[in-house]
């Protein structure tokens, strides 16, 4: 089956099997930010964005997606010049092992996109699909509160 996926801006014709998953795609492609971890849409380290919104990609067949707009963290910033979600998280150390890193920042990125001023509450449910083993997850919601302006700030 031909198509065409877009990721982060670029466009790949791509054959691909009807039955090929999106984690595997994009990871066959280069996009090794978007993780396997559980393989059943529960832990969120295969998180993308599909047209700004959260999407599982280990849930996902390739084939639903085509010519749709896909963002996964290389898709962030640069080497040279991080995205202030990115920044925040290594402000925050809310970075340890990375392997949730990836899905943390763009769930973060959908909520922010949506609502710039989340409460604690909107973080928590934004963040709920999304697992780390390393953090407790503190750091990481004072590097969602300092992405959103609200550094040193808790409910």
């Amino acid at each position: 089956m031909n198509i065409n996926l877009i990721v982060n801006g670029t466009t790949h014709a791509l054959d691909i099997a009807p039955g090929a998953r999106l984690l595997d795609t994009l990871r066959q492609l280069g996009y090794t930010s978007v993780k396997f971890g559980c393989g059943e849409g529960t832990c969120g380290s295969c998180t993308v964005l599909l047209d700004g919104a959260v999407r599982l990609a280990c849930i996902t067949f390739t084939a639903q997606v085509a010519g749709r707009q896909i963002t996964t963290a290389e898709g962030l910033g640069t080497h040279g010049h991080l995205h202030p979600l990115q920044q925040a998280f290594l402000d925050e150390g809310a970075v340890q092992c990375g392997y949730c890193t990836p899905g943390m920042l763009l769930a973060t990125k959908a909520l922010l996109d949506c609502n710039p001023a989340p409460s604690d509450a909107d973080i928590t449910r934004a963040l709920d699909g999304n697992r780390c083993r390393c953090t407790g997850y503190v750091a990481i919601l004072n590097a969602v509160r300092r992405a959103a302006g609200r550094h040193g700030e808790a409910e």
